[in-house]
């Protein structure tokens, strides 16, 4: 036993003896953020047709979770040195119930002062669902490493298995959709939330190195100046953008080229249980190939399984290609983590809430966002192309923009869910608003139904257009999303050829 492990046993007790119960708190963690992204992503859908938001839009709501997970992250690694594991826990869990109080006013807010508000309560509820869930993130790595200090990487790797578990559970809760308001369907993460509230409350903690005096935080930084390390960061931005930014939209995608939402969730399912399966066995499969050889083949297989999915046809072809896919980013996030605590030890905590920030922050600011200005990119010109006259009745009434590229004009979500259930939804809504529709808290509801009483003439007309637009801009979204895990592999190679060292920390001690 080393002296910081000594230093643990006598400041806590033996945290050795109750670290399956933290491990279970960190598990518990990330099923929660799980099912509150899975059912998100689920859910995009029904805010399009419901709100009126374009593609970018719905990025921008999914990508300012992401965001602030990353934001928050770097700052709860800098805070558990001072803070501690526990208390972080507990204000993580105080966020996830203000998150999900936001929820409920959703309607009520775009019924009463129309679709921008309701925009900004529900990005700023994922805002704060990601402060949460980024606060747990910068607590539960470095935790995991400190007390499993054997077999890092193999348990980073089962950690994360929570994550994809959180998936299953939420795309089996989105099948519900239609049936049970979505609010409900989203607020469901709160039962993992409470488990890993009642165990962190129960449970005793480990103080981190520098809590024990074994490092100071200018000894932890100095211990990351180096090319390594700044190349695991771009590698890590790389990662968060392909797997984050990606299943943010892979089940609406999936969904729209099935043309079956309910096949595109199957898939999601599917490709998330095989992820959760997967983590239980990275340390046999790091003892054969290495991390970083692992992380290659996973590169390239991830590349591989976008192309595939972004030429899919049919239900057979796209779980072939779903399954190419999973196999790729299953170890990248957690693996990367295993690298870091392997090779920068007494830097841990500093080291992964660089690493958390540098994944989430790209998965938030370039991922969510330039998927879905992708997709409005390529539907627009698509449909400007092919239907000119359909674009001008759907397209929507502001302008999207992504960093420096051009900004453009992209299909208005609702108006493209009218012409595709040729009106039911509105119809049904206006008859329970029934004479209140007049007031001003339906004044989106009446935008709706006033548009639709102008254009439903042409349903049938525009229904093939908008259709085969939205195909096209899925298909070619996902197809140059899979240059990001190439570039990902080259940076593997690199690091690869370029740094044989051994498992230990990259600078002088």
């Amino acid at each position: 036993m080393n002296k910081t492990e000594s230093n643990n046993l006598g400041a806590n007790g033996s945290y050795l003896a109750n670290r399956k119960q933290l491990l279970t708190v960190g598990f518990l963690a990330l099923i929660a953020a799980g099912i509150g992204f899975a059912v998100r992503g689920g859910l995009l859908d029904v805010w399009s047709a419901k709100y009126g938001f374009t593609m970018t839009e719905l990025g921008q709501i999914t990508g300012g979770g992401l965001l602030g997970f990353g934001i928050v992250i770097l700052i709860a690694g800098m805070l558990v040195d001072t803070i501690g594991y526990k208390k972080l826990m507990l204000i993580a869990l105080a966020c996830h119930l203000i998150s999900a109080i936001m929820l409920f006013a959703a309607t009520p807010v775009f019924n009463a002062s129309g679709k921008d508000a309701c925009y900004l309560l529900l990005f700023w509820s994922a805002f704060i669902f990601a402060v949460g869930n980024g606060i747990c993130e910068g607590v539960i790595n470095p935790l995991t490493a400190a007390v499993y200090p054997e077999q890092k990487t193999h348990y980073l790797n089962i950690l994360h298995a929570g994550w994809p578990a959180g998936l299953v559970i939420g795309g089996l809760i989105v099948f519900a959709k239609g049936s049970v308001g979505w609010e409900l369907l989203l607020a469901t993460y709160l039962i993992p939330t409470a488990l890993y509230g009642i165990i962190t409350l129960k449970e005793s903690f480990p103080k981190t190195d520098a809590q024990v005096g074994e490092i100071s935080y200018g000894g932890m930084f100095a211990r990351l100046i180096g090319p390594f390390f700044l190349i695991l960061l771009l590698a890590q931005a790389l990662v968060g953008y392909v797997e984050l930014g990606t299943d943010s939209w892979i089940n609406k995608i999936t969904g729209s080229i099935l043309q079956s939402a309910a096949l595109g969730t199957a898939l999601f399912i599917y490709t998330s249980l095989l992820m959760t399966m997967l983590r239980f066995f990275a340390g046999p499969i790091v003892h054969k190939i290495s991390s970083l050889g692992l992380l290659l083949a996973s590169a390239c297989l991830g590349a591989l399984g976008l192309y595939l999915v972004s030429i899919g046809t049919n239900v057979y072809f796209m779980f072939f290609a779903a399954t190419v896919y999973a196999l790729g980013k299953t170890f990248l996030w957690p693996t990367m983590l295993g690298v870091v605590g392997e090779r920068y030890p007494k830097s841990a905590t500093v080291a992964m809430a660089l690493m958390g920030f540098a994944g989430m922050v790209s998965a938030g600011a370039l991922g969510g966002p330039g998927i879905g200005y992708k997709q409005d990119y390529f539907a627009s010109r698509y449909i400007q192309a092919n239907a000119p006259e359909t674009f001008e009745r759907v397209k929507a009434p502001g302008t999207n923009s992504f960093l420096m590229f051009p900004e453009i004009v992209g299909i208005d979500g609702s108006k493209a869910a009218m012409i595709g259930d040729n009106g039911a939804a509105i119809i049904s809504d206006v008859e329970i608003a029934g004479e209140r529709i007049e007031d001003e808290a339906f004044a989106g509801l009446r935008g709706q139904k006033q548009w639709w009483d102008a254009n439903k003439q042409f349903a049938q007309t525009d229904g093939g257009p908008v259709g085969e637009a939205t195909l096209h801009g899925s298909r070619m979204a996902i197809r140059y999303t899979a240059l990001v895990p190439l570039t990902m592999a080259v940076l593997y190679v690199i690091l690869l050829f370029a740094f044989r060292r051994p498992k230990n920390e990259q600078v002088a001690h």
